[in-house]
C-alpha cells in the first residue's frame, strides 16, 4: 500500500487498527466480550452491549497503540489491558504512562513522538488536546489525548484521532494548527442518569460544527456504539448528518466493523 492510502479496521467502539507504509497502530484496545460492567468514576457505571469485530488473539503484530486514555473501561477494558505489552510502543498521556508503565510513553499536548524504521516512512505522532467534559471537569474525568499523525506522501493532510473529548477552544486548536486529511472522530453524546444532560463526548451535532471548521477530506466516526452509555448511535448521527450541508454531510464516511478499508490519506 502506497502512503496516500491507509487501511483502517474498526473493531467497535473506540477500536482501530490503523495500516499505512508497513505500520500497525491500534487505537484504544477494547476486546472484552459484551455482558461485564464497568465503573467510571463518582458512581457512575456502564455494561459493555456488544464484543469485537476481531478477537485480541487474531491481531497482526502492533507497532505502537495509541492511546486516548487508559483509566475507564470502554477505552482499555481487562483484554485490550493484557495486549499493551506485546505491542512496541504504548503513546498515552502523561498521567497513564505512570499508571502503565513498561513500554508506555507520555505526551504532552503539542509534543511529538517519531515511529522510525529503515523500511518504513517515518511517523510523526503529536499528541493534541482533549477535554473528556465540560469546563473543569478534568480533575474528575482524568486526563486524555488525542494524535495527529504525519507521514511523507499523505495527500489531504494529518490523520487526527480525536480521542474522547467534547468539542472546546483546545480541539478548535488542531483545525487552526493542522491541515486534517481524515479526522477518526470519537461521537457517542456519551452521559449518564447520574450526571443529568452533560456530555462527556462530541454529540453528532458538534462533529458536523467541527467540521465545518477542520474541514477534513473524510471523517469517519468511531466511538458510538457496544455500549450501554452512548446515547447517539449510528441512527442518531446520520439524520444530523441529513440535515447538515451537503458539503459536510459527504465528507462522512461508515466504516464496518471488522472489515479493513483504504482510506486516501
Amino acid at each position: 500500500m502506497t502512503e496516500d492510502r491507509a487501511r483502517i479496521t474498526h473493531m467497535g467502539g473506540p477500536t482501530t487498527l490503523i495500516e499505512v507504509g508497513g505500520w500497525r497502530l491500534l487505537t484504544d484496545p477494547t476486546f472484552d466480550p459484551p455482558g461485564d460492567r464497568y465503573a467510571f468514576g463518582l458512581g457512575t457505571s456502564s455494561h459493555k452491549t456488544a464484543g469485537p469485530a476481531v478477537a485480541a488473539d487474531r491481531l497482526p503484530p502492533i507497532d505502537a497503540v495509541l492511546l486516548s486514555h487508559d483509566h475507564h473501561g470502554d477505552n482499555l477494558d481487562t483484554a485490550g489491558r493484557a495486549l499493551l505489552p506485546h505491542a512496541d510502543t504504548v503513546l498515552t498521556t502523561r498521567a497513564g504512562a505512570r499508571r502503565l508503565g513498561g513500554n508506555a510513553k507520555a505526551l504532552a499536548p503539542w509534543t511529538t513522538y517519531r515511529l522510525r524504521s529503515p523500511s518504513r516512512p517515518t511517523i510523526e505522532i503529536t499528541a493534541t488536546p482533549a477535554r473528556h467534559g465540560p469546563p473543569l471537569s478534568r480533575p474528575v474525568t482524568g486526563e486524555v489525548t488525542g494524535f495527529a499523525l504525519a507521514w511523507e506522501g499523505q495527500r489531504h493532510g494529518v490523520l487526527w484521532i480525536s480521542g474522547d473529548t467534547v468539542l472546546y477552544g483546545g480541539v478548535r486548536e488542531v483545525a487552526r494548527r493542522f491541515d486534517v486529511g481524515t479526522a477518526l472522530l470519537h461521537l457517542g453524546g456519551v452521559r449518564f442518569r447520574l450526571t443529568g444532560p452533560v456530555r462527556y463526548t462530541m454529540t453528532a451535532a458538534k462533529a458536523v460544527e467541527l467540521c465545518r471548521l477542520m474541514r477534513p477530506h473524510t471523517a469517519l466516526p468511531v466511538h458510538y456504539d457496544g455500549w450501554h452509555h452512548f446515547h447517539e448511535g449510528r441512527a442518531a448521527v446520520e439524520r444530523r448528518l441529513a440535515a447538515a450541508p451537503a458539503d459536510i454531510r459527504d465528507r462522512f464516511r461508515w466504516l464496518p466493523t471488522g472489515e479493513g478499508v483504504d482510506i486516501g490519506v
